[in-house]
This record gives structure tokens, C-alpha cells and sequence, in this order.
């Protein structure tokens, strides 16, 4: 099993975070990954990606020309980057910040409206962890509560966030059920 994982957003909508997150859970489920961030020059508001590999198997590149999954957290993303998405891939786009639509009908396309899903969990900026949770359930290459223990222990220190966190995650899974 490999999984090529494409994350795009505004710098603060916790892109790297979740590159970050999926990485730790990969390793400590014995897993090969790689994580590869890029920063637009601007802190929070620009640009910014990452790609993540997660395998049972060696992994040949960290950067792919093709991913399996991409999450677009805005409308600039999708429009930048939607092209690395494989055919036959999934496409999981943040209405909250992008059109619900896509000129692509070769891929699985998943709507969420993140920031407000989130708003229900308690805080729209677990808008990430929503998507976290939807990624997990289409891929199934990890499992949530293994993300959620690694949360846990890499976000100990902004304990007061990580029931809002794991009730985004939980909505993220049912949202795409």
C-alpha cells in the first residue's frame, strides 16, 4: 500500500500541521513516509502545501508528479494544483473557501464545507482537522484513533484544542460516510 497525499491552503489554515500530523501517525504505525513542505514567502496568508507519502514499501520519491488524494483548503489551491491529482483519485475541497465544483470528471470529488463543520465542533479553525478525518476515512491508510493518540502527544501543549480537534475529525469522517 503507498497513499500520495497533497495538502494546499492560506499559510494559518494548518496545511503543515496536518502534513505534520499524518507523518508522526505514519511513523509511529510502523509505516515509510515522507513529508515535504513548501512555504509561499508570506507567514500566514500566503501559500502554502505540502505532499505526504505514506507506505508499507520503500519509498522511491518524496515528491511525486502525480498524488492519489489532494485536499485543496481554498479556491487558489484547487486552481494551482488540482492537475497533480491522478485520474481516479479524490479530490477533497473546503467549500468554505473554494467552489464546490471541479472541470475534472475522472476523479471521486468530496465537498465539505470545513470551516463551518468545524464551527460545530467548537472553533472553525479545527476547519483542518475536519479534513484530516475525511481523508482518513477515504484512504483508510491509517487509522483515526492512531491519529488521534499522536495528536494527543505532538499538541500536548494546546491541550484545551484537542477535544475540539478530535470532534472535527469525527465529523470529517461522517461527513464523507
Amino acid at each position: 500500500m503507498e497513499n500520495k497525499l497533497m495538502i494546499a491552503g492560506f499559510g494559518g489554515q494548518g496545511v503543515m500541521l496536518m502534513g505534520q500530523l499524518l507523518g508522526y501517525t505514519s511513523q509511529h504505525a510502523d509505516k515509510n513516509v515522507t513529508y515535504y513542505p513548501s512555504y509561499g514567502p508570506e507567514q500566514r496568508g500566503g501559500t502554502a502545501n505540502c505532499t505526504v507519502v505514506i507506505s508499507d514499501d520503500k519509498i522511491a520519491s518524496p515528491m511525486p508528479s502525480q498524488v492519489d488524494v489532494f485536499i485543496a483548503m481554498n479556491q487558489p489551491s484547487l486552481d494551482k494544483y488540482l492537475r497533480k491529482l491522478r485520474p481516479g483519485g479524490a479530490a477533497l475541497v473546503n467549500t468554505s473557501h473554494a467552489k464546490g465544483q471541479i472541470e475534472r470528471d475522472d476523479v471521486d470529488t468530496y465537498f465539505l464545507a470545513a470551516d463551518d463543520i468545524a464551527q460545530d465542533a467548537g472553533s472553525s479553525r479545527a476547519a483542518n482537522m475536519v479534513m484530516i478525518g475525511a481523508y482518513l476515512n477515504i484512504s483508510k491508510v491509517l487509522e483515526p484513533g492512531q491519529l488521534i493518540e499522536t495528536m494527543q502527544k505532538q499538541m500536548a501543549h494546546k491541550a484545551q484544542f484537542l477535544d475540539i480537534n478530535q470532534l472535527a475529525i469525527q465529523k470529517g469522517i461522517e461527513a464523507t460516510s
